[in-house]
């Protein structure tokens, strides 16, 4: 089992992935360049030696040949997004067999044309197979215009993501000026690290000087106050991820 994938700069110790890693929801807020991507792939190594499958959805509509090697392993299954029937035989196949999934797709295919109609790629990403069975990630870096530009139809598919039935998230973004939006802040407050009544748990300018691979982590205590439990946070250098050969 990956599951140690880096130590502690403040504390003594290393950061171990553990079961409820596998339920609760993950943020990744970093520059580019600071390891975003590494720590994504710490977190899908220990999720695929757990026996979930992972549903990897790349907004950067990135070509297979421009992907990481670091993905390309055993169970890397590359798919292009396209409104298709031949497309959703293709992901149909995909998940009835639980093979794990990396979707390239563009956010041009969120359509807010229709405010009360949701686009077929929301649909798609709400598949209740996919909802029920996979550990989902959302790649989110070289395309951040396009993918904030419609935020109507990012806030249905991310609200129903707070319905997963069994597994959880990983989301990464750039320390997008979004992210400082107060009601931004409290929605991404429920849904990653729990209710919390502390609005600046996570502050996108503290993330600009840190060095490659090193991050701010956080997490809730298991002793509840009255009204919340305590959140803890904790500098940690993340190891970098090498495919095996």
């Amino acid at each position: 089992m990956r599951n140690i994938i880096g130590k502690f700069n403040d504390a003594l110790g290393s950061l171990e992935l553990k079961e409820p890693s596998l339920y609760y929801n993950t943020l990744i807020l970093g520059e580019h360049g600071a390891g975003k991507t590494n720590l994504a792939c710490r977190i899908r190594d220990f999720v695929i030696d757990s026996g979930i499958p992972t549903f990897y959805i790349d907004f950067s509509d990135s070509n297979e040949e421009d992907i990481e090697m670091r993905y390309k392993d055993q169970y890397f299954n590359y798919i292009r997004y396209e409104e298709t029937e031949e497309f959703d035989k293709e992901l149909d196949k995909l998940i009835a067999e639980r093979k794990h999934i990396y979707m390239s797709a563009s956010p041009s295919y969120f359509d807010t044309s229709k405010r009360r109609v949701k686009s077929r790629l929301t649909k798609t990403i709400q598949k209740q197979e996919l909802l029920d069975n996979y550990y989902y990630f959302l790649h989110d870096i070289e395309n951040l215009n396009g993918f904030y530009v419609q935020f109507s139809d990012f806030l249905l598919y991310m609200l129903s993501f707070s319905k997963l039935s069994k597994y959880g998230i990983t989301f990464l973004a750039q320390p997008h000026k979004t992210f400082e939006n107060t009601n931004i802040k409290l929605m991404f407050t429920y849904l990653f690290i729990g209710k919390c009544s502390n609005l600046d748990y996570f502050n996108t300018a503290s993330l600009n000087n840190l060095v490659k691979n090193r991050f701010l982590y956080q997490y809730r205590t298991q002793y509840p106050t009255l009204l919340f439990n305590d959140i803890k946070t904790h500098s940690v250098d993340i190891n970098e991820n090498y495919i095996e050969a």
